[in-house]
C-alpha cells in the first residue's frame, strides 16, 4: 500500500513519481543530466480493413537495446553515473517513457476516422514502472509488501491517466525475457494510456454485448462460472480470486486470473480482494518461473474496462502467458497466427493446467542468470 508519494519533473520535461512504504519519503531529487526537451512525434494511421488504429513512433528506433548491466538506465543514479531515475535508491518508481509509442500534442484518436487514408497525432501517454532498484531481481522474487506497493502505484496511475481528455483505455503490462523482446533486463513493467480502445478489447466488448443481448447475462461471469464448474483447468482458487487456463488458450502455458466478484478495473477492487492479490500473483508467477529449467519468458497483462464505455460489461483480470513450450522450444507466430490470427496450440489447456497445479507453493524461483 502506498504510504508516501513524491514527484518531480525530469530535465527534459517528463514526470517521475516515487512510491514509498514510508509515510514521509524524502523529496524527489532533481535530474542533473540536462536533457534536451523531447519531441512528440507519434502518429496514428487508420487501417480500414481491420477497423483499427496503428501507432507510428519512428523515434523509438533510438532507444537502448539490452544495455550492459552497468549501463542500465533503470537502476538508481550514482555519483559516477546518472540514469533515468535521479534517486540513489527507490522502492517503486513510475516515469514517462523517454521513447514513448504514444503522446503527441495531447490529442487522441477522433471518433470518426474521416478519409480512407486517415492520419492524426497520437495522444495518450506511455509510462515505465520499476518494481525494485535491484537490477537482478524479478517480480516473482518480490515480497508481498512490495507487490502491494506495485499494485498501489498501478491503481494510482490508472486513475490519474483515466482522467485525461486524450485517454480511452489504460493498459498495465510486463514483458519479461529476451525471447519476448524486452529491451531492458531490469525488472519493470509499462503503462499504456491509449487514445482509443485497443482492438482486442474492442472485440471482447462486441462479444460481451452480443452475449448480453442473447442471454441477459455477463459473458465474463458465465466464462468464469463455467471454468469453476468444469474444474479441469483450474490452477488456484482463493477466497477472492480464481485462476485457470482458459478453455481456448492460445499460448502453451496461459493463465487468466479473475476476482471472484467482477469489477471493471483495478481501482474498483474491494479491500479484501486487494489484500489477497499479492500472494495470488506471487503464487502464479512462481509457478511460471518453475515451469522450465530456465525462467520462462512471459507477458503479464492487466485487462481493464475502457474509461468511458462498457464498464458494466468488461471484467478486470490478469492474463499471464509464455511463448516457451518446452525447455528448448519456443512458440513462434508463423503464417497462420501472424497473417490470419488463427492460432494453433501444441499443448492442451487441460494438460497445461495439470502441470501448473503440480508446480504450486511458494518455493523460490530459479535465478534469472
Amino acid at each position: 500500500m502506498v504510504r508516501g508519494r513524491s514527484a518531480t519533473i525530469l530535465s527534459d520535461g517528463r514526470e517521475i513519481i516515487y512510491y514509498s512504504s514510508s509515510p514521509a519519503p524524502p523529496p524527489a531529487p532533481p535530474d542533473r543530466r540536462g536533457l534536451a526537451a523531447r519531441a512528440r512525434r507519434s502518429t496514428l494511421r487508420y487501417d480500414r480493413l481491420q477497423d483499427a488504429w496503428v501507432i507510428y513512433a519512428a523515434h523509438r528506433q533510438d532507444r537502448s537495446l539490452l544495455p550492459a548491466d552497468d549501463q542500465c538506465p533503470l537502476c538508481p543514479s550514482s555519483s559516477e553515473r546518472l540514469t533515468e531515475i535521479p534517486a540513489h535508491d527507490y522502492e517503486v518508481v513510475v516515469f514517462e517513457n523517454r521513447y514513448p509509442a504514444l503522446g503527441a500534442d495531447g490529442r487522441g484518436a477522433p471518433a470518426d476516422a474521416g478519409d480512407v487514408l486517415a492520419e492524426v497525432p497520437a495522444g495518450g501517454r506511455c509510462e515505465v514502472i520499476c518494481y525494485t532498484a535491484d537490477h537482478d531481481g524479478t517480480f516473482a522474487a518480490l515480497s508481498e509488501e512490495r507487490v502491494g506497493l506495485v499494485l498501489a502505484a498501478l491503481i494510482d496511475r490508472s486513475v490519474a491517466l483515466g482522467r485525461r481528455d486524450d485517454v480511452e483505455q489504460v493498459f498495465c503490462f510486463e514483458n519479461r525475457g529476451r525471447e519476448i523482446g524486452v529491451t531492458q533486463n531490469h525488472p519493470h513493467g509499462q503503462i499504456y494510456a491509449y487514445p482509443y480502445v485497443a482492438p482486442r478489447l474492442q472485440r471482447a466488448i462486441t462479444a460481451a454485448h452480443r452475449h448480453r443481448e442473447r442471454t441477459g447475462r455477463n459473458l465474463y461471469d458465465d466464462l468464469c462460472a463455467a471454468e469453476r464448474a468444469d474444474g479441469r483447468r483450474l490452477v488456484l482458487e482463493r477466497a477472492h480470486w480464481t485462476a485457470f487456463v482458459p478453455f481456448a488458450a492460445r499460448w502453451p502455458y496461459e493463465v487468466h486470473c479473475y476476482p471472484n466478484e467482477r469489477v471493471p478495473d483495478l481501482a474498483a477492487l474491494g479491500p479484501d480482494a486487494l489484500e489477497e492479490l499479492p500472494g495470488v500473483l506471487l503464487d502464479l508467477f512462481g509457478r511460471f518461473a518453475r515451469l522450465f529449467s530456465v525462467p520462462a519468458p512471459y507477458i503479464a497483462a492487466w485487462h481493464q474496462a475502457p474509461v468511458h464505455e462498457a464498464r458494466d460489461l468488461v471484467a478486470c483480470h490478469l492474463e499471464l502467458f509464455t511463448s516457451r513450450r518446452a525447455d528448448d522450444k519456443l512458440k513462434y507466430l508463423a503464417g497462420s497466427e501472424s497473417a490470419m490470427d488463427a492460432f494453433t496450440n501444441d499443448i492442451l489447456p487441460e494438460a497445461a493446467a495439470e502441470r501448473l497445479r503440480a508446480l504450486g507453493g511458494r518455493a523460490r524461483p530459479p535465478a534469472v542468470r
